[in-house]
């Protein structure tokens, strides 16, 4: 009971921190840490939609970062041919991010292990190639989008505030999806087949059906993510596809705590303020961050979430 208490406060003095960081830039005047948890919250979403087959449905993917560019894409490129509208450039942005991922969903579920980490792989990096092909759209050098998605008034999408809000609204929605699907008959079934696919077969469940759809739902909560990151930068690039990305983004969901609610987010927040803080001491932070990254995913089994749970059991 003491260990679900520790680890329960520690993720609400968070998700309260998340809510009321907006107050604390406004009082003390420091944009810059508005505009960086920005950049945090939607990483952390796409953590938490990586985590969604990864730790709850045991699918390795190294290819998520695709659905980022393809969201962000979406946004640039409509954009680029004067559709600005929100209403038509979201939808369109997790569209997309579906079809992609009901594509490599239903070919690479037809391996197991490293071959469909291998196979996920290179469907993000065929992603990538045909981005930096795209001459009309930047290429190698990237997208910029001049202006960001119109909502009609409802959200202002230039306003810093209103859209760190409406990041943070997407990342609750997409983790109490999460919840209602990991909870749910579905989940529940995706779950066992992490377990035990052979048995979930023998017993009647048709494994790769529930695999290709909770990868699916995965890939879209991905590509709104993307769709939040073009606005926030007000650029798109093939690097948001790289592979090394797609290591971010499985690292934070390491770190957090694989198959837990929260912990991508954790993950995500721990992850992004030890570059940020690394990175302004020297230009070789990753020299340091590499191996406290390796100290805590050794010895600490669970990631973040599991290490409050020892502590408040000790």
């Amino acid at each position: 009971m003491k260990s679900l208490s520790v680890s329960k406060a520690v993720t609400a003095l968070m998700l309260a921190g998340l809510v009321l960081l907006p107050l604390y830039s406004s009082l003390s005047g420091n944009i810059f840490i508005l505009t960086l948890f920005t950049r945090i919250i939607i990483l952390a979403l796409a953590a938490a939609s990586l985590n969604l087959i990864m730790g709850f449905g045991g699918m390795m993917s190294f290819g998520h970062a695709a659905y980022l560019g393809i969201g962000g894409y979406a946004v640039g490129m409509l954009a680029q041919e004067g559709v600005g509208s929100g209403f038509i450039q979201f939808p369109v942005a997790l569209a997309a991010s579906a079809i992609y991922a009901l594509v490599i969903g239903a070919l690479s579920l037809r391996t197991r292990g490293v071959y469909f980490i291998m196979i996920t792989l290179a469907f993000a990096q065929m992603a990538y190639y045909v981005a930096s092909g795209l001459a009309r759209y930047g290429g190698d050098d990237g997208l910029t989008i001049y202006k960001r998605s119109d909502f009609s008034g409802l959200v202002d999408l230039s306003n810093r505030t209103q859209f760190y809000y409406l990041c943070l609204a997407c990342l609750f929605g997409v983790i109490f999806l999460i919840w209602r699907i990991v909870n749910s008959r579905f989940g529940l079934v995706v779950q066992g087949l992490r377990s035990n696919e052979q048995r979930m077969q023998a017993i009647g469940f048709p494994a790769k059906r529930y695999q290709l759809v909770c990868f699916v739902i995965s890939g879209t909560m991905c590509g709104l993510a993307g769709a939040l990151l073009a606005n926030n930068t007000d650029f798109v690039s093939p690097a948001v596809m790289y592979w090394t990305r797609s290591g971010d983004l499985m690292v934070m969901v390491i770190l957090g705590g694989m198959g837990t609610l929260f912990g991508p987010v954790m993950g995500a927040v721990v992850f992004l303020l030890l570059e940020e803080f690394l990175s302004q001491i020297t230009e070789y932070w990753a020299l340091i961050m590499g191996p406290l990254l390796l100290l805590i995913v050794l010895f600490g089994r669970g990631g973040i979430m599991g290490m409050l749970g020892r502590a408040g059991r000790g």
